[in-house]
């Protein structure tokens, strides 16, 4: 049987070019970067030109680039850093977070570390901004505002330089979850009033288990691991090396092919839009796809019922790799979180799939989904 997938938003395949760049140190230079001698120098310049060509292609200085396990780390280290360290005693978020996030913040306020509110969302799942600004006039305590730049089940892009200023008029720290988009779109931190941002390495076609924090350079938190001077005395433990390399070739390679790849990810999107609309009348495009939207992600909310229940399974017998909504419910039958704040409680009514598309797919590919989406429907 053929698969197709089309779970990229969950995790995309390693490109080869990246896993080139990575072998020589999975094998001959395998030394360990805190070393002093010939093998571990090396590896250490290897993991510094990795820091410099991030910093380069995200507008950041290379002392701004922390090295992590992914954007899961990166996020709760830096929403309990703004906490724990730098004095906020609120967090300004939303309902339709990524479960690292909201897992986080809900965990800081129900200990009483902090108090927590969420922002209201506009009828197409966008952050409401007007609100946004209500919330951050309406209290003069230290605030943490974290909002993703997109949301990795339905696709709506922040606008994050207005949530910035926003940020920077009332004197709040902004963390911004951008795992969802570095790697997928041009990037410049410095022209953003941003403190902290997260990202994954397996998001766009780089090795899983490696990601980096972005820390402003005049935001100061206290060491993520204790135990060792790594990451300049922030991040303790003998750093992912081949991680590290590939997650910088990934970047590199995804920034050079960004206008080619992104025009044709976007089409195979329309052209699946197109085909479901014609195909099957009465579904819905969840959140704003048609608008302020990733070009990877389409989210399809087909009515429910004795056919469409068991779609997510089905389509999996058939091969075709998709997913419910966020990678932590793929193969799930239960509606996400994100899902029933956008449909404000009639959520039991659809069943959502998540079709997330990269430049290996194909138009064919999609032509033998919607007939498949026809035989089960």
């Amino acid at each position: 049987m053929t698969r197709i997938y089309f779970d990229n938003a969950a995790t995309t395949s390693l490109d080869p070019e990246v896993l080139d760049a990575m072998m020589p140190y999975m094998t001959e230079k395998f030394g360990n970067p805190s070393s002093i001698y010939s093998y571990g120098r090396e590896t250490k310049m290897a993991i510094e030109n990795a820091r410099k060509t991030v910093a380069k292609i995200l507008g950041a200085n290379p002392g701004e680039i922390f090295f992590t396990s992914g954007g899961t780390e990166s996020s709760n280290t830096a929403i309990n850093a703004a906490i724990r360290d730098l004095g906020c005693t609120r967090i300004i978020s939303s309902p339709i977070e990524h479960h690292a996030t909201l897992h986080t913040v809900e965990h800081l306020h129900k200990t009483g570390q902090a108090k927590l509110d969420f922002v209201n969302l506009t009828d197409k799942g966008h952050i409401d901004l007007a609100h946004l600004e209500q919330l951050l006039a309406g209290s003069n305590e230290k605030t943490i505002v974290t909002l993703m730049h997109a949301n990795n089940e339905i696709g709506n892009l922040l606008d994050i330089k207005a949530v910035g200023e926003l940020c920077k008029k009332y004197n709040a720290l902004f963390h911004c979850d951008m795992v969802q988009t570095i790697g997928h779109y041009p990037i410049n931190l410095r022209e953003l009033n941003i403190h902290f941002a997260s990202s994954a390495g397996h998001k766009f076609h780089g090795p899983k288990g490696v990601g980096i924090l972005y820390i402003n350079e005049d935001v100061k938190i206290n060491p993520m691991l204790q135990g060792g001077a790594q990451e300049r005395n922030m991040r303790a433990g003998t750093e992912n090396l081949y991680g590290i390399v590939g997650y910088a070739k990934a970047l590199e390679l995804a920034t050079q092919r960004y206008e080619q790849d992104s025009s044709y990810i976007n089409s195979l999107k329309t052209y699946m839009a197109e085909r479901i609309n014609e195909t099957f009348p009465g579904t819905y495009l969840s959140g704003d796809a048609e608008g302020k939207s990733l070009y990877t992600v389409l989210n399809v909310g087909f009515p429910m019922n004795d056919k469409s229940d068991m779609l997510l399974f089905n389509l999996d017998m058939a091969g075709i790799c998709v997913s419910g909504g966020s990678a932590c419910s793929s193969g799930a039958n239960s509606v996400s979180h994100v899902i029933k704040a956008l449909y404000n409680g009639k959520s039991n009514n659809i069943v959502p799939i998540r079709f997330s598309f990269c430049r290996h797919n194909t138009k064919e590919e999609i032509d033998i989904v919607i007939q498949k989406l026809k035989e089960l429907i």
